[in-house]
């Protein structure tokens, strides 16, 4: 019985590992594209959806050949701009896979938000003391 109880928690922490994960042709595991733009931190700089955040250039909605060349620009060290080199190591860290994974995701998002939220939030007649 304690070994059962023992083996339970395993099994369920490795089918839990597998959910973004998927065998590809080769037999290894692929890591899907939505999971790895948040497991190495996109997010942190390119927002959520990719809209881009400051200096951080808007991702979502660009063609994949453009998104393909420039993640392969930045894997050869090739920046575009100056801000540019610190996606170099980011880009490196792909595999070849996962490059182009990466940048058929980023050419599929958009930007998820509903307008009505500002209605709620927004009032035009303002409480009078701003």
């Amino acid at each position: 019985m304690k070994k059962l109880l023992l083996l339970l928690p395993l099994t369920l922490l490795g089918n839990e590992n597998n959910i973004s994960q998927e065998n590809n042709s080769t037999g290894t595991l692929k890591e899907d594209a939505a999971t790895l733009y948040l497991k190495n931190a996109c997010n942190s700089c390119h927002g959520m959806y990719g809209e881009g955040i400051g200096s951080s250039p808007k991702l979502q909605g660009k063609k994949e050949d453009l998104l393909l060349k420039r993640l392969k620009n930045l894997q050869k060290g090739k920046p575009r701009t100056v801000f540019g080199g610190i996606m170099v190591s980011f880009a490196q860290s792909l595999d070849e896979n996962q490059t182009i994974e990466m940048a058929k995701y980023l050419s599929t998002l958009k930007t998820n938000e509903d307008d009505e939220r500002y209605d709620e939030e927004f009032d035009p007649h303002g409480d009078g003391s701003s």
